[in-house]
């Protein structure tokens, strides 16, 4: 995983249009082994009924950690897509990514015996 996304640290460092010996893509074949990934955790876990606030146990929680910076990651791709072209293929890799370290924090919590966390909803008491 490390190397892929400094194979996108490099693809968007690179200036637009330009090319060089042996540069690195993201596939649509790194998309799905993430997506595959994801599948596989997602066996063994119970669906979701309601938001899960980040934390938990050590593990746990610097895989929420981790995703939260791959989001950020991912909206800094689509913001600098609006200004110069970025393959889609690379905001979609992010995506997923973050998509695994989120079932993957879930995925750990379960083996780990740890609690999930449920965002819980203020009610208003009162509806008049």
């Amino acid at each position: 995983m490390q190397n892929k996304l400094f194979d996108v640290g490099s693809i968007l460092a690179t200036t637009p249009g330009q090319t060089f010996k042996n540069m690195p893509q993201v596939l649509a074949s790194d998309v799905t082994r993430l997506e595959k990934m994801i599948d596989r955790c997602q066996k063994s876990l119970e669906p979701l009924k309601e938001f899960i606030l980040p934390g938990g146990g050590k593990v746990s929680g610097f895989l929420h950690q981790a995703r939260t910076i791959c989001r950020r990651a991912e909206r800094l791709c689509v913001a600098l897509s609006k200004i110069e072209p970025v393959d889609p293929t690379i905001i979609k890799f992010v995506n997923r990514l973050s998509d695994v370290l989120f079932v993957l924090a879930r995925w750990v919590a379960k083996t780990q015996g740890e609690p999930e966390f449920l965002w819980e909803r203020d009610v208003a008491k009162n509806s008049t």
